[in-house]
């Protein structure tokens, strides 16, 4: 035992030092105000905004539509077959949101920037319109590298460059959601054109996260793993190739289109304010080793 420690004196002169009396209000002070004004979660709603989802008939895309609609946003849905994007905006008007077709090839860059300007500007975009065809590099066709980066690569940045305009004319901020990939972050076997479309809309995403930062515009990746899709399913017919895909997700599971919902109202609404070059995996684990 220490006798002094439990002298008054010195206790006294603890408690009373000037520094300690003044700060005890101020400390007070700011965790009241802390309590009472910064304590609030952001809100994930997005009433009265317009969005845009490419390739949005199917897949990602259909479910980026949902999400986006059940959270309020009046979602302008845009592919190339006319009777799938109809019947996506029929059935969400049927839940009582709020949808639009657009028929259009995002690969034609004037059909993107004539349909943009008159249906804009957005202040979400989901570039979802990809596709892949898995081919060893040597027995790669021409034609099936133009086809892969003509979509995922040339139809993203026509598209990102309408939508920038809009927002920049209008003075509006936006959140712009390239969908990804895993595979933009990684290798696979069959998959070199594919690393490099997602590997170059990363670069794109950062990039334009510098560049249109200070008007308030975030850009941001939205990275799947595999997920069941009219794209995926041939693919993970294949018993083996799925047990091979099964085996590199810790959750045990390939995705599915509901998977990215939430991160997709995550990155369109306030709820990711400060959240910009950033790349959300959704990915069961993939890229965690």
């Amino acid at each position: 035992m220490l006798p002094w420690l439990h002298s008054p004196s010195v206790l006294e002169v603890s408690v009373e030092t000037p520094t300690l009396r003044w700060l005890a209000p101020a400390l007070h002070n700011h965790h009241t105000t802390f309590l009472e004004n910064e304590l609030k979660t952001p809100s994930f709603r997005l009433d009265g905004r317009r969005a845009l989802v490419t390739g949005g008939s199917r897949g990602i895309g259909q479910a980026a539509v949902f999400a986006l609609a059940q959270a309020g946003a009046h979602v302008v849905v845009a592919a190339r077959n006319a009777s799938e994007v109809n019947e996506v905006c029929e059935r969400v008007r049927q839940e009582g949101g709020q949808a639009s077709p657009w028929v259009v090839d995002v690969t034609h860059s004037a059909a993107v920037s004539e349909g943009i300007a008159r249906l804009g500007p957005f202040q979400i975009l989901v570039n979802n319109a990809g596709t892949n065809r898995p081919t060893l590099l040597t027995e790669m066709q021409d034609g099936d590298l133009d086809a892969v980066m003509a979509l995922n690569v040339n139809a993203t940045f026509y598209v990102t460059r309408e939508v920038v305009k809009g927002l920049l004319k209008a003075g509006l901020t936006g959140s712009l959601i390239n969908v990804s990939s895993q595979m933009g972050h990684v290798g696979g076997p069959k998959r070199t054109v594919y690393c490099a479309s997602k590997h170059a809309i990363e670069g794109l995403t950062k990039a334009l996260a510098w560049e249109l930062g200070a008007s308030g515009i975030r850009v941001n990746t939205l990275c799947p793993t595999f997920v069941e899709t009219d794209l995926t399913r041939p693919m993970l017919a294949d018993l083996a190739f799925k047990e091979f895909v099964v085996s590199k997700i810790a959750l045990g599971r390939v995705g599915q289109p509901q998977d990215m919902m939430g991160a997709v109202v995550f990155l369109a609404s306030d709820a990711s304010a400060m959240v910009t070059g950033s790349a959300l995996m959704v990915d069961g684990g993939w890229t965690a080793i």
